[in-house]
């Protein structure tokens, strides 16, 4: 390679700690940057987990009972003797590297320790309802006065403006429901919405506000100014459909969903392999002797010729029965086998993997998209564990997991002393006044 990639390569590194600021630690894009990070569940959180992966010191704030995402998914299914037994794994794929600061927003004072620990951050990251922001002073008009380089994000369902900018929105229900993803991937017999899986709304969107906050960290560089950040389930939704989208906008028509058995062309299909399982084929940039290197391909070269199946217009007249023919031939060979003949004839391929298969692919394992993150801090004290890398690498950094999830209100102490030079009585009479949480770690 011509370049220096660093990555994590299943070991975690020893000199890497949670925080920005640990000495030896490797150094990575938003090393030096701080997020102050008020949001809960998934899509907001994820987007300040790659911010810590980069480097970042973020501080999360929860409530004192902590973020409602923890607990709220399944936990690893293993005996109660493994190190990852109980372990909390989607609350730490969105949360590891971060420290954790328990306050009482309804009190406030406790609004107040977070305004004025928005004024020591770079960036404050929050998926408050625009009412809720105001309600409690963390609004970008009240931050940006006491911090006047600050780049306040949001995210939220609907979008800031318009009639619903206050209602709750969830990745099923605004990104899936709303945007017209559902309807698009509904079944085409019945015309009954799929489900979404869990999240996937929430982390395209998490990383939409990523790249908003770091094309903002560059204004303010530029310019010395405050920056407004905002992200939407809705508006990512749309975004991501928009190669159907596009076009109804203009039409207004609703893009047609077929059943395999009244596909257009057998040239982008799922076929059944053996040990039930599936390979999808596509061959996009259809060219003349497409048809026939897949049926070469399959062992079906006589299907090339056959007047039924002749052109591409015969071929959806007669789809069903072709179907047939080509699924009882693909039924006798592994999802292996067809792939090294496909591979051969240069037709584009994959294997329709389970996630479990997807734990151990082997180009999964080789480009680092399954990375550990070390024990400690309360979560997983016996063993390090796996979660999904951040989806990017840049030559030259480090962006992994800087260390485990946090318990909540694990660093309130630390967290409040070090920027807001709150001393031990101080932090106890919170404490008592219920303003803040701390954990003994």
């Amino acid at each position: 390679m011509p370049y220096s990639m660093i990555v994590t390569t299943g070991a975690f590194p020893d000199n890497v700690q949670p925080g920005s600021a640990a000495a030896g630690e490797p150094a990575g894009p938003l090393t030096g940057i701080r997020v102050l990070e008020v949001a809960g569940w998934m899509a907001a959180p994820s987007a300040a987990a790659i911010m810590a992966d980069m480097g970042a010191d973020v501080i999360k704030v929860e409530p004192i009972g902590g973020d409602y995402l923890r607990g709220a998914m399944r936990p690893p299914r293993v005996d109660d003797d493994h190190p990852a037994a109980g372990f909390d794994a989607a609350f730490t794929a969105d949360n590891r590297g971060k420290r954790s600061v328990a306050v009482n927003m309804k009190d406030g004072k406790g609004a107040d320790l977070i305004q004025r620990l928005a004024g020591r951050c770079d960036v404050f990251v929050c998926n408050l309802l625009p009412e809720r922001q105001q309600r409690f002073g963390i609004d970008p008009a009240s931050l940006v006065a006491v911090n006047p380089k600050l780049v306040h994000a949001t995210l939220i369902g609907y979008g800031s403006g318009g009639a619903e900018a206050n209602r709750p929105g969830y990745d099923v229900t605004a990104f899936w429901g709303r945007s017209g993803l559902a309807a698009l991937a509904a079944d085409p017999d019945t015309g009954q919405p799929r489900v979404m899986p869990n999240a996937l709304g929430d982390h395209m969107t998490g990383l939409a506000l990523l790249a908003a906050v770091l094309a903002a960290l560059r204004a303010v560089e530029q310019t010395g100014r405050h920056q407004v950040v905002e992200t939407s389930l809705l508006g990512t939704a749309l975004w991501g459909a928009s190669t159907d989208l596009s076009t109804t906008l203009i039409d207004g028509y609703q893009p047609s969903r077929r059943p395999r058995s009244r596909q257009l062309s057998p040239l982008n299909s799922v076929y059944p392999c053996a040990e039930d399982k599936w390979i999808v084929v596509t061959m996009p940039g259809t060219y003349p002797t497409a048809w026939q290197d897949l049926c070469s391909a399959f062992g079906l070269a006589e299907l090339a010729s056959d007047p039924r199946f002749e052109t591409g217009k015969a071929r959806f007249r007669n789809m069903a029965e072709l179907l047939e023919i080509m699924d009882g031939q693909t039924r006798t060979a592994t999802v292996e086998e067809w792939g090294a003949r496909l591979d051969a004839a240069g037709i584009p391929w994959s294997a329709v993997r389970s996630t479990a298969d997807v734990a151990d692919d082997p180009q999964v394992v080789a480009n680092d998209f399954v990375v550990e993150v070390p024990p400690g801090h309360g979560q997983h004290d016996g063993a390090a564990v796996r979660t999904v890398a951040a989806p990017m690498k840049i030559a030259g950094s480090y962006i992994g997991p800087r260390g485990p999830a946090p318990v909540a209100g694990a660093d309130t102490d630390s967290v409040l002393g070090e920027l807001l030079a709150l001393s031990d009585d101080d932090l106890s009479a919170l404490d008592e006044a219920g303003v803040i949480g701390r954990s003994d770690r």
